[in-house]
């Protein structure tokens, strides 16, 4: 697959599936409405989880838009199941993290539920988690070790999956 098409074809994936994830259903959760997460007594934390909840939404969103960009620059593919990448992605966060574009989401819906003090989007997120974890061992890898063979076994032996290394995987 060209870049062009994967760049246009990642683009359109992005703004189906994080943007479903992380705008569409915490809005239909929240209506975007702020609440206090903490009692009273502690309301002095509040602004330290808000801040701590932009800092979250901010570097996972950041995450999210590495590991697409590497997919169509490295991959040659788009994350879609339908259009996936020609290459493995191993490099950038793909060698501290198997997961980042997973990981990325979640901190920002994490982030989502400090910011607006709102404990539904921490149950979401333990759903959104659990859906993806479903995914990534029922489909995702099966179909990467299909694709990939030992080379996907390789990175996988070596790179967690969804806690990163400290030090970057050096293939």
């Amino acid at each position: 697959m060209k870049k062009t098409r994967a760049a246009i074809g990642s683009a359109a994936f992005f703004i189906a599936a994080p943007g479903t994830v992380t705008v569409l259903i915490p809005w239909l959760i929240t209506d975007w409405e702020s609440r206090d997460l903490l009692p009273e007594t502690l309301s002095w934390a509040t602004p330290v989880l808000r801040a701590a909840g932009i800092a979250l939404i901010l570097a996972g969103s950041a995450v999210v838009i590495n590991a697409f960009v590497r997919f169509v620059v490295n991959g040659l593919g788009t994350p879609a199941p339908v259009a996936p990448p020609e290459h493995l992605v191993v490099t950038g966060l793909y060698r501290h993290v198997r997961n980042p574009m997973y990981v990325g989401v979640l901190a920002v819906i994490i982030g989502e539920a400090l910011l607006l003090g709102r404990w539904e989007l921490l149950v979401y997120a333990a759903i959104a988690f659990a859906c993806m974890y479903t995914f990534v061992r029922g489909y995702e890898e099966p179909q990467l070790r299909r694709q990939f063979g030992q080379e996907y076994e390789t990175y996988r032996a070596a790179v967690p999956g969804w806690w990163p290394r400290l030090r970057p995987w050096r293939p």
